[in-house]
């Protein structure tokens, strides 16, 4: 999805064979997904996932700031030698009590200023992923990055898509393209943003 010609987002899709009496197999219960892909990154940040600066993984989770995105994951990370870094949290309750068992975030990370690369993903429930995104987009800086969003029809977050279709902006960020799909079960936004010229 997007542009050919700039930084783009391929998409796989298999709609599940009809069950018995016509009904949709597959997945009915809540499901969304938020993916941002960043790259152009602050050096000064990708400085905080090498050796040199941080001794552990959670050493670069909490003075990155990844702690504070998505607050209460149970967090394992690690720090690659000599540079990189892995996350994985799961979320076990809400803050009013509600079960998220099965909720996670994932954040992989290549600090290296050639080609400098943060991928963010997470299917915690929202009604807005706006806060999210912009901790996100807070903690790393990118000069450019994709996000997509997808969600079937009983997710609590369909309201994202029209969301990040008024989202002409974010901070610094511009929206260069945006793109809406409908699939059999699922409908998926794209967008690209890059950093307003400086």
């Amino acid at each position: 999805m997007g542009a050919i010609n700039r930084d783009c987002w391929y998409l796989y899709t298999l709609n599940p064979p009809s069950g018995a009496k016509g009904r949709v197999c597959g997945i009915q219960e809540p499901d969304q997904t938020l993916e941002i892909l960043m790259t152009h990154l602050d050096p000064k940040i990708m400085s905080i996932f090498t050796q040199e600066v941080c001794k552990s993984g959670e050493e670069a989770t909490i003075k990155s700031g990844i702690d504070r995105i998505i607050p209460n994951a149970v967090i394992n990370e690690h720090l690659f030698e000599p540079c990189g870094y892995s996350m994985n949290g799961i979320f076990k309750n809400s803050e009013n009590g509600e079960s998220l068992n099965g909720s996670y975030m994932t954040i992989h990370i290549t600090p290296e200023a050639e080609f400098s690369y943060v991928s963010f993903e997470t299917n915690y429930s929202q009604t807005s992923y706006k806060e999210i995104i912009l901790r996100v987009l807070e903690t790393f800086l990118p000069g450019k990055f994709v996000l997509t969003f997808m969600a079937n029809k009983t997710s609590v977050g369909n309201g994202t898509h029209g969301e990040v279709e008024r989202m002409v902006a974010l901070k610094e960020w511009l929206r260069l393209d945006s793109q809406f799909c409908r699939f059999q079960n699922y409908d998926l936004t794209y967008a690209f943003f890059t950093k307003f010229p400086s």
